[in-house]
């Protein structure tokens, strides 16, 4: 069984961290990179980097932020924001960056999804879904959760593993930055309806939330920010809380 993995996450807008509620009401949390250093000193097991304005004012994620990063961090560390090409993909992990994150461009042309599995290999290539509930069914959001499609999210997280996703990153859209605990439901059904890693990502709020998604759904990983980073709690006090409850951690 794989061990679980605690990973912050750190919202980047204009080269600064931000975090919002809903994925809106954006606030500045500090710079990524020195906020990046603290959490690997603290234990965390990898970080994720999302250049959320990247897609909507296509731009690309900074190469430079990113060598920057690498240049800091011994532990893995994932990008994602405007990723469209085998090109983008190549300037980021030459820049230093372990795996790379699409969403918005891997809807539009899911045969990217593919394209960079053949080229980079599965195991760097992470699909985020943002899933918002709509009636009793989870649709995919795109261009930063601005856009609604009419992929229902459990079919999208199925078919990126099939067309060689290494892993789903699942955000849900009605718990983000809410702390009122991870979306349990769909991450337990995402996470058994595929066998590659699923992390759980939205809604965060104490130790007892990364507890409940890991004894209640197939997550391998719990991703967080506005609890981190605005030091409402350690990670390792989760990563304790998680061995007080006989849960495997790196």
């Amino acid at each position: 069984m794989l061990k679980k993995r605690i990973i912050p996450c750190l919202d980047i807008k204009d080269g600064s961290t931000v975090k919002g509620i809903n994925f809106e009401d954006l606030k500045n949390a500090g710079d990524p990179v020195e906020l990046a250093k603290k959490y690997e000193s603290e234990g965390a097991d990898e970080l994720v980097f999302l250049d959320i304005t990247a897609t909507i004012e296509n731009r690309k994620t900074f190469v430079e932020l990113v060598r920057k990063i690498a240049q800091e961090l011994s532990i893995p560390f994932t990008v994602g924001g405007g990723i469209a090409s085998v090109e983008d993909v190549r300037k980021l992990l030459e820049a230093g960056a372990d795996k790379i994150s699409i969403n918005s461009s891997a809807v539009k042309d899911p045969k990217l999804i593919s394209e960079l599995a053949s080229e980079f290999g599965s195991q760097c290539i992470v699909v985020a879904i943002d899933t918002k509930k709509v009636g009793s069914t989870n649709f995919v959001h795109i261009k930063g959760g601005r856009e609604a499609t009419e992929l229902d999210t459990l079919e999208w997280a199925r078919r990126a593993e099939a067309l060689g996703a290494g892993e789903i990153l699942l955000t849900s859209m009605d718990g983000d930055g809410t702390k009122s605990g991870f979306d349990l439901n769909i991450t337990k059904l995402v996470s058994e309806r595929v066998t590659i890693p699923v992390i759980a990502s939205g809604g965060a709020g104490s130790a007892d939330d990364f507890i409940k998604v890991f004894n209640e759904t197939r997550a391998t990983g719990a991703l967080a920010a506005s609890i981190f980073h605005f030091n409402e709690i350690k990670i390792q006090d989760v990563k304790q809380q998680l061995k007080t409850q006989k849960i495997e951690v790196r």
